[in-house]
């Protein structure tokens, strides 16, 4: 769920695909089919997490996911990257993304609703590389970034009854944390899967330490007994198809493509989490919410994508 980290590199050293155009490949049918499947899978994974979290506490089933995706630093080589940023990718992409993110559908926050609001990143990245990296954005990131905002604002004010503004603060934390990440993981070459895997390693740590702290160990014995098919098949999904697939995938692309023809397929990501989570579980955000949220991905779209696109 890395999904815009390639993106915002696109605005600064557009992937350097201008310089090594010559190399890339032509955009086929089969890679856009290849774009799209990705955008499905990523997009399904709020829905199938949020029915994995039935009877499990949220921080736990976060460090299981990334305890087996460790599993893979045997099959996936070492990013080109110090040890000191592979733990800090670990723990602010995966453990802080993903554990707010778990615990923020663990509130009851509608999926589909979800994946919108977790695409503050885009803005909350450019401003953290603003700060961090000294990084002047341009008038067109700095308009993408204030529509978002004011998306951000719309989804707050017209937000559903159901929709606590406990679930969606911890999103904007989730997307917050990815936000640094993105930062942190700027400048790793080929990075994606590899960076994803070793980083896991030292993820289940901090999560399994907040969740003996939050959530208790009697906690882990009603997940124990209560795991069933259904925590087993997300989970395998999140692991499989999210990350292996995903960004086996997503990388594959990236080598052949520029950044600026593949990042587009991960703007769809939101559309297929509302529609997923609509289809499989009735649920739909509020008129204002959709509107915000929509408001929130133009501003999104603004600030990643050049002008001629």
């Amino acid at each position: 769920m890395g999904v815009l980290r390639s993106a915002y590199d696109t605005n600064g050293a557009d992937y350097a695909g201008r310089r090594f155009s010559a190399t890339l490949d032509p955009v086929k049918p089969r890679d856009i089919a290849l774009g799209l499947l990705v955008a499905v899978v990523w997009g399904l994974n709020f829905v199938v997490i949020d029915v994995g979290l039935h009877g499990v506490p949220p921080l736990l089933f976060a460090a299981i996911r990334f305890a087996l995706v460790g599993l893979l630093v045997f099959v996936v080589p070492r990013p080109q990257a110090s040890f000191a940023r592979v733990v800090l990718v670990g723990l602010f992409m995966s453990a802080g993304q993903f554990g707010f993110l778990y615990a923020a559908l663990a509130q009851g926050m509608n999926p589909g609703l979800a994946s919108l609001v977790l695409q503050a990143q885009v803005p909350v990245t450019i401003l953290v590389a603003a700060l961090a990296l000294a990084e002047r954005p341009s008038v067109r990131q700095l308009a993408g970034v204030a529509l978002a905002v004011v998306g951000l604002g719309i989804v707050a004010i017209g937000r559903d009854v159901y929709t606590s503004m406990t679930g969606l603060i911890l999103v904007l934390v989730a997307a917050s944390s990815w936000a640094v990440g993105n930062v942190v993981a700027r400048g790793v070459p080929s990075a994606g899967l590899s960076l994803v895997a070793w980083g896991s390693v030292v993820v289940p740590i901090p999560l399994l330490l907040a969740s003996l702290v939050l959530e208790g160990t009697a906690s882990w014995h009603s997940a124990a007994a209560g795991w069933g098919w259904t925590q087993t098949a997300s989970t395998a999904f999140t692991v499989l198809m999210s990350t292996m697939l995903g960004y086996g995938i997503w990388n594959s692309l990236l080598a052949r493509h520029r950044a600026a023809e593949v990042v587009p397929f991960a703007l769809l990501v939101p559309a297929v989490g509302v529609i997923s989570a609509w289809g499989f579980q009735g649920l739909l955000p509020s008129w204002g919410e959709f509107i915000g949220g929509s408001v929130l991905i133009a501003g999104a779209a603004i600030a990643v994508l050049s002008s001629s696109r």
